[in-house]
């Protein structure tokens, strides 16, 4: 066999190896702030080699591809009331953007409340980054810091990176006020799903605000208020509702 067989023959060999590398190291995580047992965590207890994939479908892994059962849950930065940061997503696979949310948690995953939506075009290709603000009515204490993504092409998924958080804030607030973290495509939370070639639309985005891919303020919401938010009853024994008030950003 010549020398250019034997190369061409390689190369085949390894194009159809390359066919079987799991996708998910190909789709998007983030990066800052650095999710619980992230594979590019120095520290990190248990590197988490598939943190890119979404959630599985039937729920095992929700929220935060189970996180949440860990017991080394030690925060990675603090936060304060009032203040603005900074927060980060890399990868190839952005299945055409889709929508995304950011969100607080204090009762170890048992509740989201969101402090930004970003609906269509998020996330972009390679490595995007939103600002967001801790809510001046955050409480003191330890926190999971989420970012969920329901892509617009493909399958219908559900994405969810987690990190613990230390939030500087009020003895006395709390986040009733703001909205339930949207969750479909998870058969055990809800029978919610996206459409596809869609970007979703959440009825109550919140306060904060961005918008991408074409969308806007004035584009119909894909589902009735309510009915795909994760529940959350600590807050209506205080009679604070969410607000559907939303003001874009740039």
């Amino acid at each position: 066999m010549s020398r250019f067989h034997s190369l061409l023959q390689i190369f085949c060999t390894l194009c159809a190896l390359s066919a079987y590398v799991p996708i998910g190291q190909a789709h998007m995580m983030m990066t800052s702030p650095s999710p619980w047992d992230s594979p590019t965590q120095a520290d990190a207890s248990d590197r988490d080699y598939d943190i890119k994939s979404p959630l599985q479908a039937d729920g095992s892994n929700f929220p935060c591809q189970g996180m949440t059962k860990a017991t080394d849950l030690t925060p990675t930065v603090t936060y304060s009331a009032g203040q603005s940061y900074n927060m980060s997503v890399t990868g190839s696979a952005n299945h055409n953007g889709g929508s995304c949310q950011l969100s607080l948690s204090y009762d170890n995953g048992k509740t989201f409340k969101v402090i930004k939506s970003m609906i269509g075009g998020c996330p972009v290709s390679g490595t995007s980054s939103y600002d967001f603000e801790i809510p001046l009515s955050a409480p003191s204490g330890t926190a999971v810091f989420a970012w969920t993504w329901m892509n617009k092409v493909g399958n219908r998924e559900f994405y969810m990176d987690c990190a613990v958080v230390e939030i500087d804030g009020n003895s006395g607030g709390n986040l009733c006020s703001l909205p339930n973290l949207y969750v479909a495509n998870i058969e055990d939370v809800n029978s919610c799903a996206t459409v596809e070639g869609v970007d979703p639309v959440f009825p109550d985005p919140g306060a904060k605000v961005v918008y991408g891919d074409g969308m806007s303020s004035s584009s119909k919401a894909s589902t009735s208020s309510g009915q795909c938010e994760l529940p959350d009853d600590s807050c209506s024994s205080s009679g604070s509702s969410s607000s559907s008030n939303s003001t874009s950003e740039s």
